[in-house]
């Protein structure tokens, strides 16, 4: 049964696994890995899951409030979630809600489980209208989206491609 846990260095070897199933990059949508975060060494990737969980709090000033959350089973990582709170220009670029699913976990509905999560998430926390975005040829991303309410509100070039908007009611 999968659950969503805050992002912790005990699972750094799964994580890598994760990481290298995706293959090179930083492309896992959800896990707010940066070009120069340093994730191969122990103390690398405690700094960076240091970094993920610093994000939650709003007491940060000049910092984006960001909830991230790791989908997991049993000690294997199967995908990232990250719920940003406000409306800067990364949230209207990126959206509030950023989730991805390694490829062998895929078609499981797991993308599903964890919206509906992060959506409970928000609404604990007053949110109330959320942006969340898909790559325009991401179409079960965007059927999952849909399934939780979301209404496409438009399609939009970007520097990483066409994407679709979405807003979910919450």
């Amino acid at each position: 049964m999968p659950e969503l846990i805050k992002p912790t260095a005990r699972l750094h070897s799964a994580w890598t696994e994760a990481h290298r199933e995706w293959g090179p990059g930083v492309h896992e949508d959800g896990f707010g890995l940066l070009p120069s975060d340093e994730v191969g060494s122990a103390a690398g990737f405690a700094t960076w899951v240091a970094r993920l969980t610093d994000a939650a709090d709003p007491a940060e000033a000049g910092r984006t409030f960001c909830l991230y959350r790791w989908i997991v089973e049993g000690d294997r990582v199967l995908g990232g979630i990250a719920l940003r709170h406000g409306l800067d220009e990364f949230v209207l670029q990126f959206g509030h809600i950023g989730y991805g699913i390694r490829p062998s976990a895929r078609r499981r509905g797991l993308a599903g489980w964890a919206l509906g999560r992060m959506l409970d998430e928000a609404r604990e926390l007053g949110l109330d209208r959320l942006l969340v975005i898909c790559a325009v040829d991401n179409l079960a991303s965007a059927r999952t989206i849909a399934r939780h309410g979301g209404v496409l509100d438009d399609i939009r070039d970007t520097e990483f491609g066409p994407v679709r908007r979405f807003w979910i009611e919450v």
